[in-house]
């Protein structure tokens, strides 16, 4: 069991110094342990995380800087500075940058399970490909949906 550790995470560092680049967004891990782990994402215009599912894990968004577009089940929905966005356990979810403008989030999930090691493993993949991701994060329990019919 990963237990909290006391302490300041400062502002643009991450945890011993860690920063990530997945799906051409950047996540600063904040915090790690058993039942929560943080990271704030900067998501460039255009990036998005496609709709996918966590079916044992909480998620939370805070809105820092920026507009993001949300598809939440089947509702669609936008996010703005200072907004609280929660993504239930087994809700489809997916997050998209589609202003011009980079958007600054804080997010963190609860419990922590396998999330931070797929970080890890999607940060240290050659090439990011599609298909890759999609199998790698199956690996970890995080399920991307198929993308809707033309």
């Amino acid at each position: 069991m990963k237990s909290e550790i006391t302490g300041i995470t400062r502002a643009n560092e991450g945890i011993q110094g860690i920063s990530w680049n997945i799906l051409g967004q950047t996540y600063v891990p904040k915090s790690y342990a058993e039942h929560s782990f943080s990271w704030h994402a900067t998501l460039p215009p255009g990036t998005f995380v496609p709709p996918h599912i966590h079916p044992d894990q909480d998620e939370y968004l805070y809105m820092l800087e920026g507009k993001l577009d949300f598809l939440l089940g089947n509702t669609e929905a936008q996010a703005t500075p200072g907004d609280l966005i929660r993504l239930g356990m087994g809700v489809p979810h997916g997050i998209f940058n589609k202003s011009d403008q980079t958007a600054k989030v804080l997010f963190w999930v609860s419990p922590s399970r396998k999330l931070y090691d797929l970080f890890w493993g999607l940060h240290n993949m050659k090439e990011q490909k599609p298909e890759d991701v999609v199998a790698m994060a199956a690996e970890f329990n995080i399920h991307f949906l198929p993308p809707p019919p033309s």
